[in-house]
Order: structure tokens, then C-alpha cells, then sequence
């Protein structure tokens, strides 16, 4: 309360009496403080984050190199501050020495041919690398450089083994001209037209997705398109799916090729899958989609495949050992099947042999 009292007699004061009565150096003074600055604002120039402190008339326009000469003549004159321990050059302590890795004793022992030594010596990183392909050293590349290493008999890996921190490139799909109507052909289908037995929508980038949609619900009831293909079309999960259910109520469909779109691995499995409900569908292309598919996804693949019995023909390029042969054998199998159906002229079922599910 005492220090609201001490305010109270300030209420009435006249402030432009006060003001007139000031001399020019109280003003300057009183504009010096009332000056609002942000010395914490990093984005405002100096003048706007502190006072101008400077009481010296300026001597001249700013020369930068008469500046810098000035500093250097200023660090120069100025003497060094002394060591607290000044320094002798003495050498303190053990000087550091490497730990020696230990040898092998049975690598020490193997002794090469004067010729294979001289050529391990001299070989380059991309001749290292394909060595190292054919001797089954996988963990030191990248998978595409180990099996076009084991694929041909040149030097193909041109980056040697630094290569294996960088991802696979995606392989772009050329720019054909395509002339297909989407609009009229969706309308054949939903048609049912004997005429259209065939649907080519490859590189069409403009198609809705929407659109692709109808495709997929109007070939639920189509019985004349035996060939639909949708390449580079940017078509996503949500086709997939589309198509999936698709597959599970069309009787009519041979071939399905969805190849060079951005189809996520449980797209894939959703088409994969779908083939349990489709005996008619023979040939199936999902390669070059727009992200890998992995280990998990490729071993689910292998081993709905072996489960199935009627498709002869599926387009994708394993990245992994293990499910390539397996989805390769279930192929191999289900076209030995269609083999022994025409030269025994069977109508009645044909029982595969048993596969094993590894």
C-alpha cells in the first residue's frame, strides 16, 4: 500500500511542462532509452539490437581493406599471453601402437600359385566382386550384382563392392503409343461384347482410379476378355484389391498382367491369394513394381503357388534363391500336368504330386 501512495502523487503532473523544460542533451538522452530493441532477435540487424554506443564522428567512407590491414597490424603488435607450462617438446607417456590382429594359422598356411596371387593382386573392385559371386559370398553385394555375377561369363558389376549401399534402380517402361478408347472399351465390357476379347490399357498414366475399378467390377460378369492388361498405368493397392475380387467370380479370364506400377507387396499377395478361387487364369505378370517386395512377401508367394494347380505361366524375378526354385518347381509341376491331360486325354481330375511347403 505504501508504494501505491508513492505513485499516486505522479497522477497529476503536467508531462509537456516537463517535456519543454528539458535541455537537447536530457531529450537525446530520454529518446535513448525509450528506443525499443530485441538483442535476442538473431534476424534484425545490429543497429536494431543495441544502441548506438558510438561517441566518434565517422572519419570516412568504409573501406574494407583499409580494415582488414588495420586488424592485422592491431593482432600483430599485440603480444602473445605466456604459458602457464611453457612448451620444451618433450615427448610424455607410451607412444600408441596398433594391436596386431591375429593371424589365422590355417589361413597363414594356404599358399596360392605364383599366377592367382598375381592376378588377386592386380584385380580391380568390379573383378573382386564377381569373385566373390561365384565363390557364394552374397553378404558382400548387393543381390543384383550376385546373380548377374552367376548369370553370364563378362564383368558385369561395374561398381565394384561399394555398390551394395544402393538401392536397386527402378526400371523405367518405355512410352508406346496406345490408342485404346478407355472410355468405349469399359463400355464393351460392361456390354459383354463377343467382339472384345482382349483389354490393353499399358501406359495409359491418366486413367482415374475409379475407373480402373469399373474395369475390374465389369469382368466379374464378362464371358469374351481372356486378356486384360493394365501395364504402367500407375495403378496402386486399391486395384489390386479390385482385381482380386475380380478373380475370385470371373470363369473367363487367361492372362492378367499388372506389371510396372506401385502395387505394395500386400496387393500382391491379395491377387496371389485370389487364385484359389480361379481355375481358369493361366498367366499372371506382377514384375517391376515401383518398391521391393522382400523375403516375407516373396516366401508367401512361393508357397500359395505350390498350392495352386492351374497357373502355367508367372512373371516375376525372385530376388532370393530359396523361393524362385520353389515357385519355379510349382510351375514346372502344374505345366506337367497340363502335359499328362493331353496325352492321356483325361476329363476327370488330375491330382498333383505332393510338394513340400519349406
Amino acid at each position: 500500500m505504501s508504494y501505491r501512495k508513492e505513485l499516486e502523487k505522479y497522477q497529476d503532473l503536467d508531462e509537456d511542462r516537463i517535456l519543454a523544460a528539458l535541455t537537447e542533451e536530457e531529450i537525446r538522452m530520454l529518446e535513448e532509452e525509450m528506443v525499443e530493441l530485441d538483442p535476442d532477435n538473431a534476424l534484425l540487424p545490429a543497429g536494431m539490437r543495441q544502441r548506438d554506443q558510438t561517441k566518434k564522428n565517422p572519419t570516412g567512407p568504409f573501406k574494407r581493406d583499409d580494415l582488414l590491414a588495420h586488424l592485422e597490424k592491431q593482432a600483430n603488435s599485440t603480444k602473445d599471453r605466456e604459458d602457464l607450462v611453457p612448451f620444451t617438446g618433450e615427448k610424455r607417456g607410451k607412444a600408441w601402437v596398433p594391436k596386431q590382429k591375429a593371424i589365422d594359422p590355417v589361413l597363414e598356411s594356404v599358399t596360392l600359385e605364383p599366377e592367382l596371387e598375381e592376378a588377386l593382386a592386380n584385380a580391380s573392385d568390379a573383378e573382386l566382386c564377381d569373385i566373390a559371386a561365384i565363390l557364394g559370398m552374397h553378404t558382400l553385394m548387393s543381390n543384383q550384382q550376385y546373380y548377374e555375377a552367376l548369370g553370364t561369363t563378362t564383368i558385369v558389376n561395374k561398381e565394384g563392392l561399394d555398390s551394395i549401399i544402393k538401392p536397386t534402380q527402378y526400371k523405367p517402361v518405355p512410352d508406346e503409343p496406345n490408342s485404346t478408347d478407355v472410355e468405349e472399351t469399359l463400355e464393351r465390357v460392361k456390354n459383354n461384347d463377343p467382339d472384345l476379347e482382349e483389354v490393353n490399357l499399358n501406359n495409359i498414366k491418366d486413367i482415374p482410379i475409379p475407373t480402373l475399378k469399373a474395369y475390374a467390377e465389369a469382368l466379374k460378369n464378362n464371358t469374351y476378355v481372356k486378356k486384360f492388361s493394365i501395364v504402367g498405368t500407375r495403378s496402386n493397392d486399391p486395384i489390386a484389391y479390385a482385381l482380386a475380387e475380380m478373380l475370385k467370380a470371373n470363369t473367363v479370364l487367361k492372362s492378367l498382367n499388372v506389371e510396372s506400377n506401385f502395387i505394395s507387396g500386400s496387393g500382391i499377395l491379395a491377387l496371389i491369394e485370389a487364385l484359389q478361387n480361379n481355375k481358369t487364369l493361366i498367366e499372371l505378370k506382377i514384375d517391376n513394381q515401383s518398391q521391393l517386395l522382400g523375403n516375407k512377401v516373396e516366401m508367401e508367394i512361393a508357397s500359395m503357388l505350390e498350392k495352386n494347380t492351374s497357373l502355367l505361366k508367372f512373371g516375376y524375378h525372385f530376388t532370393q534363391q530359396g523361393p524362385r526354385l520353389r515357385a519355379s518347381n510349382a510351375m514346372m509341376n502344374n505345366n506337367d500336368l497340363v502335359r499328362k491331360r493331353r496325352l492321356v486325354d483325361l476329363n476327370g481330375p488330375i491330382f498333383p504330386k505332393c510338394r513340400t511347403t519349406i
